[in-house]
Protein backbone atom coordinates (compact mmCIF):
# COMPACT_ATOMS: atom_id res chain seq x y z
CA UNK A 1 0.00 0.00 0.00
CA UNK A 2 3.26 2.47 0.95
CA UNK A 3 4.53 1.85 -2.70
CA UNK A 4 0.91 2.50 -4.32
CA UNK A 5 0.26 5.90 -2.69
CA UNK A 6 3.57 6.86 -3.29
CA UNK A 7 3.46 6.55 -6.58
CA UNK A 8 0.04 7.52 -7.29
CA UNK A 9 1.40 11.12 -5.29
CA UNK A 10 4.34 11.38 -7.70
CA UNK A 11 2.20 10.19 -10.69
CA UNK A 12 5.05 8.77 -12.56
CA UNK A 13 4.14 5.14 -12.04
CA UNK A 14 0.73 4.71 -14.44
CA UNK A 15 -0.93 2.04 -16.00
CA UNK A 16 -3.29 2.45 -18.65
CA UNK A 17 -7.52 2.37 -17.77
CA UNK A 18 -8.10 -1.34 -19.72
CA UNK A 19 -11.46 -0.58 -20.44
CA UNK A 20 -11.88 -2.34 -24.17
CA UNK A 21 -8.03 -2.20 -24.87
CA UNK A 22 -7.62 -6.36 -24.15
CA UNK A 23 -10.02 -6.39 -27.39
CA UNK A 24 -7.55 -4.12 -29.39
CA UNK A 25 -6.94 -5.26 -32.90
CA UNK A 26 -3.35 -4.27 -33.70
CA UNK A 27 -2.47 -3.06 -37.32
CA UNK A 28 0.21 -2.85 -39.29
CA UNK A 29 0.51 -0.04 -42.31
CA UNK A 30 1.63 -1.17 -45.44
CA UNK A 31 5.18 0.43 -45.17
CA UNK A 32 5.98 -2.40 -41.85
CA UNK A 33 6.71 1.74 -40.07
CA UNK A 34 4.36 1.55 -37.22
CA UNK A 35 2.53 -0.89 -35.64
CA UNK A 36 -0.87 0.96 -34.45
CA UNK A 37 -3.59 0.56 -33.10
CA UNK A 38 -5.36 3.06 -34.78
CA UNK A 39 -5.29 3.95 -38.56
CA UNK A 40 -2.81 6.45 -39.26
CA UNK A 41 -2.32 8.60 -42.80
CA UNK A 42 0.68 9.23 -44.61
CA UNK A 43 0.53 12.83 -42.87
CA UNK A 44 0.24 11.47 -39.92
CA UNK A 45 3.00 9.00 -40.07
CA UNK A 46 5.40 11.32 -41.10
CA UNK A 47 4.53 13.39 -37.96
CA UNK A 48 5.14 10.22 -35.98
CA UNK A 49 8.54 10.03 -37.44
CA UNK A 50 9.34 13.61 -36.67
CA UNK A 51 8.57 13.02 -33.27
CA UNK A 52 10.77 9.64 -32.78
CA UNK A 53 13.70 11.96 -34.55
CA UNK A 54 12.58 14.43 -32.05
CA UNK A 55 13.17 12.32 -29.38
CA UNK A 56 16.05 10.06 -30.28
CA UNK A 57 18.46 13.12 -31.13
CA UNK A 58 17.59 14.42 -27.63
CA UNK A 59 20.44 13.70 -25.59
CA UNK A 60 20.36 16.91 -22.64
CA UNK A 61 17.46 19.16 -21.61
CA UNK A 62 16.56 21.14 -18.33
CA UNK A 63 13.21 22.91 -18.07
CA UNK A 64 10.37 24.01 -15.62
CA UNK A 65 7.62 21.56 -14.76
CA UNK A 66 4.26 21.78 -13.77
CA UNK A 67 2.31 18.77 -12.75
CA UNK A 68 -1.15 18.40 -11.75
CA UNK A 69 -1.92 15.39 -9.74
CA UNK A 70 -5.04 12.74 -10.05
CA UNK A 71 -6.45 14.65 -6.64
CA UNK A 72 -5.68 18.60 -8.96
CA UNK A 73 -2.81 19.27 -6.43
CA UNK A 74 -0.43 21.39 -8.79
CA UNK A 75 3.44 21.06 -7.88
CA UNK A 76 5.98 23.01 -9.79
CA UNK A 77 9.60 22.41 -10.09
CA UNK A 78 12.90 21.46 -12.90
CA UNK A 79 13.20 18.20 -14.65
CA UNK A 80 16.45 17.48 -15.96
CA UNK A 81 16.39 14.55 -19.02
CA UNK A 82 19.85 12.69 -19.89
CA UNK A 83 18.94 10.25 -22.68
CA UNK A 84 19.27 7.25 -22.56
CA UNK A 85 17.65 6.44 -19.34
CA UNK A 86 18.14 9.19 -17.26
CA UNK A 87 15.71 11.50 -16.06
CA UNK A 88 15.52 13.98 -12.78
CA UNK A 89 12.22 16.05 -10.96
CA UNK A 90 13.60 17.80 -8.29
CA UNK A 91 10.58 19.38 -6.58
CA UNK A 92 10.13 23.39 -5.41
CA UNK A 93 10.25 23.77 -1.87
CA UNK A 94 9.15 23.54 0.73
CA UNK A 95 8.58 20.09 -0.98
CA UNK A 96 11.66 17.25 -0.11
CA UNK A 97 10.19 15.00 -3.33
CA UNK A 98 12.83 13.25 -5.57
CA UNK A 99 12.50 11.25 -8.49
CA UNK A 100 15.44 9.76 -10.55
CA UNK A 101 15.62 7.51 -13.03
CA UNK A 102 19.15 5.87 -13.75
CA UNK A 103 20.59 2.55 -13.91
CA UNK A 104 17.52 0.97 -15.14
CA UNK A 105 15.38 1.93 -12.44
CA UNK A 106 12.56 4.48 -11.13
CA UNK A 107 13.99 5.85 -7.33
CA UNK A 108 11.78 8.30 -5.14
CA UNK A 109 12.69 9.95 -2.22
CA UNK A 110 10.61 11.11 0.06
CA UNK A 111 13.31 13.91 2.19
CA UNK A 112 10.72 14.29 4.83
CA UNK A 113 10.42 10.94 5.98
CA UNK A 114 13.72 9.70 4.61
CA UNK A 115 12.19 7.13 2.24
CA UNK A 116 13.01 6.10 -0.60
CA UNK A 117 11.31 3.58 -2.98
CA UNK A 118 12.20 1.76 -6.36
CA UNK A 119 10.92 0.26 -9.33
CA UNK A 120 12.40 -0.92 -12.47
CA UNK A 121 12.64 1.51 -14.86
CA UNK A 122 10.46 -0.81 -17.72
CA UNK A 123 7.34 -1.11 -15.58
CA UNK A 124 6.83 3.10 -15.20
CA UNK A 125 4.99 3.99 -18.79
CA UNK A 126 7.77 7.24 -18.45
CA UNK A 127 10.75 4.73 -19.28
CA UNK A 128 9.37 4.66 -23.25
CA UNK A 129 10.83 7.90 -23.34
CA UNK A 130 13.97 7.12 -22.24
CA UNK A 131 14.68 4.31 -24.37
CA UNK A 132 17.60 4.40 -26.41
CA UNK A 133 15.97 3.97 -29.85
CA UNK A 134 12.52 4.61 -29.23
CA UNK A 135 10.41 3.98 -32.50
CA UNK A 136 6.66 3.68 -32.28
CA UNK A 137 6.33 0.11 -33.68
CA UNK A 138 7.01 -3.20 -32.32
CA UNK A 139 7.31 -3.07 -28.64
CA UNK A 140 5.73 0.20 -28.80
CA UNK A 141 2.01 0.34 -29.96
CA UNK A 142 -0.05 3.46 -31.15
CA UNK A 143 -3.27 3.78 -29.48
CA UNK A 144 -4.73 7.14 -30.28
CA UNK A 145 -3.60 9.99 -32.18
CA UNK A 146 -4.88 13.65 -31.98
CA UNK A 147 -3.93 17.31 -33.30
CA UNK A 148 -5.88 19.86 -31.97
CA UNK A 149 -5.28 23.62 -31.05
CA UNK A 150 -1.64 23.21 -32.10
CA UNK A 151 -0.55 20.32 -30.50
CA UNK A 152 -0.11 16.85 -31.77
CA UNK A 153 -1.16 14.26 -28.91
CA UNK A 154 0.24 10.49 -29.85
CA UNK A 155 -0.63 7.70 -26.90
CA UNK A 156 1.48 5.01 -26.23
CA UNK A 157 1.89 1.24 -24.44
CA UNK A 158 4.06 -1.45 -24.55
CA UNK A 159 2.50 -3.89 -27.39
CA UNK A 160 2.98 -6.94 -25.04
CA UNK A 161 1.70 -5.55 -21.54
CA UNK A 162 -0.37 -2.51 -21.87
CA UNK A 163 -1.78 -3.25 -18.87
CA UNK A 164 1.79 -1.57 -17.63
CA UNK A 165 0.90 1.68 -18.45
CA UNK A 166 0.01 4.27 -21.09
CA UNK A 167 1.96 7.50 -22.00
CA UNK A 168 0.83 9.93 -24.00
CA UNK A 169 3.70 12.82 -25.14
CA UNK A 170 2.22 16.03 -26.49
CA UNK A 171 4.12 17.98 -29.07
CA UNK A 172 3.89 21.45 -30.45
CA UNK A 173 2.91 21.00 -34.03
CA UNK A 174 4.98 23.84 -35.90
CA UNK A 175 8.32 23.68 -33.73
CA UNK A 176 7.97 19.41 -33.19
CA UNK A 177 8.85 20.48 -29.41
CA UNK A 178 7.64 18.18 -26.98
CA UNK A 179 5.05 20.16 -24.18
CA UNK A 180 4.33 17.77 -22.17
CA UNK A 181 3.14 14.41 -21.15
CA UNK A 182 -0.01 12.54 -19.65
CA UNK A 183 0.04 9.33 -17.88
CA UNK A 184 -3.04 7.02 -16.45
CA UNK A 185 -3.10 4.29 -13.95
CA UNK A 186 -4.77 1.54 -13.48
CA UNK A 187 -8.22 3.34 -11.49
CA UNK A 188 -8.07 5.51 -14.48
CA UNK A 189 -6.32 8.38 -12.30
CA UNK A 190 -4.79 11.04 -14.66
CA UNK A 191 -1.44 12.78 -13.71
CA UNK A 192 -0.64 15.60 -16.82
CA UNK A 193 2.87 17.48 -16.61
CA UNK A 194 3.48 20.58 -18.84
CA UNK A 195 6.88 21.56 -19.90
CA UNK A 196 8.31 24.90 -20.14
CA UNK A 197 10.93 27.12 -20.72
CA UNK A 198 12.97 23.94 -22.49
CA UNK A 199 16.75 24.26 -22.59
CA UNK A 200 18.72 21.80 -24.78
CA UNK A 201 22.29 20.98 -22.29
CA UNK A 202 25.62 20.61 -23.69
CA UNK A 203 26.88 18.24 -20.53
CA UNK A 204 25.15 17.91 -16.77
CA UNK A 205 26.81 16.54 -13.79
CA UNK A 206 26.25 12.70 -13.79
CA UNK A 207 25.91 13.43 -9.83
CA UNK A 208 22.19 15.02 -10.77
CA UNK A 209 21.39 11.55 -11.82
CA UNK A 210 22.69 9.48 -8.46
CA UNK A 211 19.55 6.99 -7.47
CA UNK A 212 21.58 5.77 -4.13
CA UNK A 213 19.84 7.79 -1.51
CA UNK A 214 20.53 6.65 2.46
CA UNK A 215 17.11 5.91 4.40
CA UNK A 216 16.80 7.73 7.99
CA UNK A 217 17.04 5.15 10.19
Amino acid sequence: MRLLKVVSICCFIAVLEMVGLRNLALAQDKTGNAMTGVTLTSKQLNNIQQLENWINNLTIMKANFQQIAPNGQRSTGQVWIKRPGRIRFEYDKPSQLLLVANEGKMVFHDGAVGQTTTIPIDQNPLGLLLKPDLHFSGDVTIVKYEKENGLIQVKVVRTASPSEGSLTLIFNQNYMVLRGWEVVDAQGQVTKVDLYDLHPKKSVSDELFNIHFKDDE
